[in-house]
């Protein structure tokens, strides 16, 4: 996880798909979608943007 990363995770209770992705190591967006598909991981959809909170990332993390 990279600083730019980290300190979003921190400030910010979800993060936008983008930011996800480097969260979950530097995965392209297109896995997170996949990933979302599939029901491993589970967003909140706000208005336009798939939002994923911190928590939700850091279960699917651990459960690997």
């Amino acid at each position: 996880m990279n600083t730019l990363t980290s300190n979003v995770a921190t400030t910010q209770g979800a993060l936008k798909l983008k930011d996800a992705a480097k969260y979950l190591g530097g995965i392209s967006e297109m896995s997170v979608r996949r990933l979302i598909k599939r029901g491993l991981i589970k967003p909140h959809l706000a208005l336009r943007h798939i939002i994923i909170p911190v928590a939700e990332l850091d279960r699917f993390l651990a459960s690997r």
